[in-house]
């Protein structure tokens, strides 16, 4: 039997194969009738709401810089064929392939619940990350609007936090992001991968264009938020060549910090990984995946903490070295301090009794 696999417009993922916790096993294949078939009918978006009962997720990993996060949404419309977040889809009963792209969910409750939690006396303030699972400015955030009453609720509360993005859409919040840069309470990630147009609509077919994350990196530092560039993942053999010119037009735009990451391919990823290479870049896919295995002692993926992101070996080395050498080169290493935890506070609800001595 052959695999069958489908290059569907603006989607990343060329299969959908089972996730791995269903019972019953569904793979597309091949039955010598295609190409006398009508053409497939565009695959739908489909947005669900998701009950939840707390909306801050904690973390005890050491390769991430914060154990607490929101992530508004689940699943992805970006379609970026190498997102990390992918196998979380099967834990739903979905695949990781074209379901994470187009069976989404979002968490209507997300500000209400977050109140809820700042608002209790044991809560204690840490930086909250914005976006460490899928990202919070995808297409369906424009309506939705779930991650801007995140972000009200905690400029309400005077609560430090962080978000990572690869959409210009961040720039409609600039009102919101513009404040609590002033007030020292936020840094913004925007993600750039390539600035290479195709490049960037094979890899990330729904995301912004690289021109318009770089004008939002200008956008988001002239209104005084604090921008780090990230280049992630970075791809042996397929966009790591263009890491020094990514961080330097990031710095021209006002950045002041930068991070990369080296490609990740855990569970179902790597065959998707693989087959999208197969399709988009044929001439390129043998020697990325040898690459890509060289920097993880002979394996797809090495899941061991403390070289996951970065990769080993001389391939994860000179990537290590060349990221170093830039970051300096643009001035990409400014940490500006830690943000303000100082100021947080609950703010008086209707009814409650006024303090006299302002404490």
């Amino acid at each position: 039997m052959k695999t069958f696999t489908q290059q569907l417009r603006g989607r990343g993922a060329r299969s959908n194969a089972s996730g791995r916790y269903e019972a019953e096993v569904r793979e597309a294949f091949d039955d010598g009738w295609t190409p006398e078939d009508d053409e497939a009918a565009p695959l739908r978006t489909t947005v669900a709401p998701e009950k939840a009962k707390v909306i801050i997720s904690r973390n005890d990993s050491p390769d991430v810089g914060f154990s607490a996060s929101i992530n508004p949404y689940r699943g992805c419309e970006h379609g970026c064929i190498y997102c990390y977040a992918r196998p979380a889809h099967a834990y739903m009963g979905l695949s990781p392939g074209l379901d994470f792209e187009s069976k989404l969910f979002f968490k209507p409750e997300a500000a209400r619940l977050l109140e809820a939690e700042l608002s209790n006396p044991r809560y204690k303030p840490e930086l909250i990350h914005i976006g460490g699972n899928t990202d919070p400015y995808q297409p369906q955030e424009r309506l939705l609007r779930v991650t801007r009453q995140v972000i009200e609720v905690l400029l309400k509360f005077r609560h430090p936090f962080s978000v990572i993005t690869k959409s210009a859409l961040v720039v409609r919040d600039l009102d919101l992001l513009a404040e609590a840069g002033t007030m020292n309470l936020v840094r913004v990630a925007i993600s750039i991968t390539s600035l290479d147009r195709t490049l960037s609509r094979s890899m990330e077919p729904r995301a912004a264009t690289p021109e318009k994350r770089i004008d939002a990196v200008r956008r988001l530092t002239a209104a005084g938020v604090p921008v780090t560039v990230m280049f992630a993942p970075c791809i042996p053999g397929l966009n790591d060549h263009e890491m020094e010119a990514v961080l330097e037009r990031a710095a021209e735009a006002g950045a002041t910090g930068a991070g990369y990451v080296a490609l990740r391919l855990p569970m179902e990823i790597k065959d998707l990984f693989r087959e999208w290479l197969e399709t988009d870049h044929p001439d390129r896919a043998r020697r990325v995946m040898s690459l890509v295995r060289q920097m993880r002692g002979g394996k797809d993926y090495d899941a061991q903490w403390g070289s996951r992101m970065k990769g080993e070996g001389p391939i994860g080395e000179l990537m290590s070295a060349r990221f170093k050498a830039a970051q300096k080169r643009y001035a990409l290493n400014q940490r500006g301090g830690e943000l303000d935890m100082s100021q947080f506070r609950r703010p008086p609800k209707a009814g409650d009794q006024i303090d006299l001595f302002g404490r």
